[in-house]
């Protein structure tokens, strides 16, 4: 094998359409990936990495966004000189592309292995049978339990980590010298995420194949990285070894970084065990009828929540914890009685939320409030902010006048300008959107706020500051949250309990200190020994900016 690097960026330059917010995505852009090494791009959103990513594979959208400058040389190969027909040769046989969200790249219509076969009869002269059994192989690569099953299978008759195990099968099926994974494990459960991890570098291992690892989760960074580059608003502004980089970053961008991630070491134990008891769920059970159609067949019933009873104390912030089917949103939907339980009680001031009638109901409302993990979603587009705040209180009978006065001062309160309340969702960012989300939940002033995941989609810094500002405003204004997460550092850092569910169960709760310090149940111990990058401690940087 040469020891010439796969991939050479040299001096790149991406320009933007005219009237954007900069006129270059990406600029002086200079990155190298060697055979066996797997290279890290990390920045926030909008800093260009995806672009970078995607004009190796020649896929930006030109001509509106188009590569204006340098030069990204394949094992020595000008690519930018390649016909479209030749590029269409190169990806999949000598670079392919793991992406982010898998359902959106995987075709609903087609069955798993009909696309396998599809890379295979474009880049390969096997016959029929040969090309069945490379794909039953490389989907026993990638440790697909039932490889035969998978590959009969359509995209949504399997689950998140096996839709995104077929992308990584299609992505190393002929063996290629150089992988993109662009952000392929930001959806998924910690323990999916450690096999998706260690399948990668299981492959980089066997193949000797070069691979840029898209991400902006230093967690996972710390976990596989052998170098580092750091982008910023299209600059590079840092790159080296990992260790380096992550131990003894030099800019005060990556220091910022850095700073922003949560540690593993939760804070010391808030005694809350004296404070009255604001919300009690009891026997909450919820399962979901079976289910068919013509391509899938019938689905068995299943049981999300199973006699499930906790408390929730005001002032206190409550962890559920748990992987993708373990109930954890279904009960936040149920205490929020967006769900009907199938039996169960939900006390919060001395009234039943499960059984109450439609007039309870809505009285109930203004005691507990949700915010939900994708803001634009949940922000209805034709509203402007000041109405989207407001829109709760005046239904419950206070002046629009008054109302809207205080939606402004709300927007105040979650750290967004006056001058937002006119504005519509799609002119704010992410982590914006998602202030207004929680400036509409406490306008409401509720005993309980329920989150369910609310910061699993926003970068690391845009992470921190909403954990802050929900930390803020839970001590300010003696809140209550029901705070649902997938990501333990995350629970780390908010959480004064915890539950941790499986199946439909709690299967332990205690102290978030005191669950992390010594988990008793093997689950538990599993998830906190899958969380990426725990063996990392990120260094104290006093002067992070």
């Amino acid at each position: 094998m040469t020891d010439a690097p796969i991939l050479e960026i040299q001096d790149l330059r991406i320009s933007l359409p005219a009237g954007g917010d900069r006129p270059y995505a990406l600029e002086h852009l200079d990155l190298t990936v060697n055979p066996g090494e797997i290279v890290c791009l990390v920045g926030e959103s909008g800093s260009g990495k995806s672009l970078a990513a995607n004009a190796v594979m020649r896929l930006l959208p030109e001509p509106h966004v188009h590569v204006s400058a340098g030069r990204i040389l394949l094992d020595g190969e000008d690519i930018g000189a390649k016909s479209e027909s030749e590029m269409r040769a190169i990806r999949g046989d000598r670079v392919a592309m793991i992406f982010q969200e898998p359902m959106t790249a995987l075709n609903p219509q087609k069955t798993v292995g009909w696309q396998i076969d599809e890379v295979l009869r474009l880049h390969t002269d096997l016959d029929r049978k040969a090309r069945r059994a490379r794909a039953l192989e490389i989907l026993g690569d990638v440790h697909i339990p039932d490889p035969a099953s998978a590959y009969n299978a359509y995209p949504h008759q399997i689950s998140g980590g096996q839709r995104q195990r077929v992308m990584i099968a299609m992505a190393l099926v002929l063996n290629p010298r150089l992988i993109i994974a662009d952000e392929p494990t930001t959806a998924l459960d910690v323990t999916t995420q450690k096999q998706i991890l260690h399948l990668i570098k299981e492959m980089q291992r066997q193949h000797g194949t070069g691979i840029l690892f898209i991400t902006h989760d230093f967690g996972v960074v710390a976990e596989i990285a052998d170098r580092i580059a750091v982008l910023r608003l299209g600059e590079l502004v840092e790159s080296g070894p990992a260790e380096q980089i992550l131990n003894h970053p030099s800019h005060p961008y990556t220091r910022a970084l850095i700073a922003a991630v949560p540690a593993l070491t939760p804070p010391a134990h808030k005694d809350l065990s004296a404070a009255p008891v604001v919300l009690r769920a009891q026997g909450l059970a919820k399962t979901f009828a079976a289910r068919g159609g013509l391509l899938s067949g019938r689905r068995q019933a299943v049981t999300a929540v199973r006699d499930l009873s906790f408390e929730l104390r005001q002032g206190e912030t409550l962890g559920v914890v748990g992987e993708s089917g373990s109930g954890k949103t279904t009960v936040s939907r149920i205490v929020t009685r967006l769900l009907d339980a199938d039996r169960g009680e939900v006390v919060i001031g001395g009234h039943d939320l499960i059984h109450a009638d439609r007039r309870q109901l809505r009285a109930m409302r203004r005691d507990i409030q949700m915010i939900f993990q994708d803001p634009m979603a949940s922000l209805n587009p034709r509203k402007r902010v000041v109405d989207l705040i407001a829109q709760g209180p005046i239904v419950h009978g206070v002046p629009k006048a008054e109302a809207h006065a205080r939606a402004r001062e709300l927007l105040s309160l979650v750290e967004l300008s006056p001058a937002a309340a006119e504005r519509y969702p799609h002119e704010f960012s992410g982590g914006q959107r998602q202030r207004i989300g929680i400036a509409r939940a406490i306008a409401m002033q509720p005993k309980v706020i329920v989150a369910d995941e609310p910061v699993s989609a926003l970068d690391v810094s845009v992470q921190a500051q909403v954990l802050r500002l929900l930390a803020d405003l839970r001590d300010r204004l003696d809140l209550s949250l029901l705070f649902v997460t997938h990501d333990l550092r995350v629970a780390a850092q908010l959480c004064d309990r915890i539950i941790v569910m499986q199946k439909g169960e709690i299967v332990e709760t205690g102290p978030t200190a005191q669950v992390f310090a010594d988990p008793q149940h093997p689950y538990t111990q599993a998830l906190l020994t899958s969380i990426p990058g725990r063996d990392w401690q990120p260094p104290k940087l006093t002067d992070a900016a």
